[in-house]
């Protein structure tokens, strides 16, 4: 029977193939716009390098407290807050400290690169699982005596030093200041703002002595790795009896709101506790998906009206003969699955060429997207709904007419 639909639904493209054409161009134009959008979210929220162990940690980017009036003063956290009150914590096993990648410039031969760098603790590097293609991370020891040292990424190495075959102890200058290279690591993306950085530092280089400021709020986010899966919530409530237990920084502040929570929720987190960043991310998410598809679908429902006119004498014999109509809606319901499917392979090719088109531009640093398992699953998933609605009013209103009126159309 599937087989037969198939010629039948092949017979029907080839006989208007203006309308054919009308409709694969925005079932394969739909598609390939969200399977980029997919594929971007895919590297986001999917893409572990180097935070392999996701599963297990909870991330603290941010803290609350707020002023009688409602107020608030918000932002990130100190490096004595994570060194001196996270630390207190029993159930974490590594407490990975870092900051938000600052900016500067260097020169190689009279010639400006401009950098990101940030400063980490000796427990980053335990919980961060970077790849490196020579040498290694800075140690405990290097950091407790202050050494110069820093680990860059392959982008630096090669805008700095060239194709030098090995960098590790030569020494790279950032901000006047000599450092010697101890490490290079595989490009993180700039998307993965916890992580990525051109130049990382031990914290004990910096200008700033961030141990002596007690102040809760800095410029550091938290990584808290438990030592299993099942000892995240324990872990993530032991933060929270801490962060109650936390005393006032000044008589105006009411209460201090902190929270260690998950890679996603910790990445769209909106500044405001009074909003979800997951909410209002889903959110944005379906209302452009609903946008982008809702006039492809609107203008396939009009073709296909005009396809099941054009039709009506086959409608009106079938129907002459004995055929249901719900066996005419399956027909033409799988008809327009099949067109779709159709649209969809070619959508996926397109996806294909843009994606590739994306990745060369480098519009965003080190972000290479790509098509996995995932990625054609939604694809297919999409191609079957927009077949699915979009055949299933033409359909019902196909199985509405009437057998005389039908033939007498012709």
């Amino acid at each position: 029977m599937l087989k037969n639909y198939f010629k039948i639904a092949i017979a029907v493209l080839r006989r208007r193939k203006f309308f054919t054409f009308i409709s694969l161009f925005g079932i394969s134009f739909t598609l390939t716009i969200l399977l980029v959008l997919t594929s971007f979210l895919d590297k986001i929220a999917g893409d572990s390098y180097p935070d392999h162990k996701r599963d297990r940690s909870l991330y603290v980017s941010r803290m609350s407290e707020w002023y009688k009036n409602n107020g608030m003063n918000s932002g990130p956290l100190s490096f004595y807050f994570f060194d001196h009150y996270a630390r207190s914590l029993k159930t974490p096993v590594k407490i990975g400290i870092t900051n938000g990648a600052s900016s500067t410039n260097t020169y190689v031969n009279n010639k400006k690169i401009s950098l990101s760098y940030k400063y980490t603790n000796a427990d980053y590097w335990d919980i961060m699982e970077y790849d490196f293609v020579e040498g290694k991370a800075f140690t405990k020891q290097q950091i407790d005596k202050g050494d110069m040292v820093t680990v860059i990424s392959e982008d630096i190495k090669k805008q700095y030093f060239g194709d030098a075959p090995s960098v590790v102890g030569k020494y790279f200058e950032a901000d006047n200041v000599k450092y010697r290279v101890i490490g290079v690591v595989k490009n993180v993306p700039v998307t993965s703002y916890m992580t990525f950085s051109d130049i990382y530092l031990p914290y004990t280089v910096a200008k700033t002595d961030f141990a002596k400021d007690k102040s809760y709020h800095g410029r550091f986010y938290g990584i808290l790795l438990a030592n299993s899966r099942s000892d995240v919530p324990r872990m993530q409530a032991e933060f929270q009896s801490m962060i109650q237990r936390l005393p006032m920084e000044r008589k105006e502040f009411i209460k201090i709101v902190c929270h260690a929570r998950s890679y996603i929720a910790s990445y769209v987190d909106t500044g405001n506790d009074n909003k979800s960043g997951v909410v209002m991310v889903l959110t944005a998410i379906s209302i452009f998906v609903l946008l982008v598809m809702l006039l492809p679908t609107l203008n396939l429902v009009n073709i296909n009206i005009t396809r099941i006119m054009e039709r009506s004498s086959e409608i009106g014999v079938r129907k002459a003969f004995g055929a249901s109509s719900n066996t005419l809606i399956y027909q033409f319901i799988v008809e327009n699955i099949i067109l779709t499917l159709l649209g969809g392979a070619i959508g996926v090719v397109l996806s294909f060429i843009a994606i590739g088109a994306l990745n060369s531009a480098h519009l965003i640093p080190n972000l290479v997207l790509s098509i996995n398992f995932t990625v054609l699953f939604i694809g297919l998933l999409i191609c079957f709904l927009f077949g699915l609605l979009s055949g299933v009013y033409p359909a019902w209103r196909m199985s509405k007419l009437n057998v005389v009126t039908a033939l007498k159309a012709q």
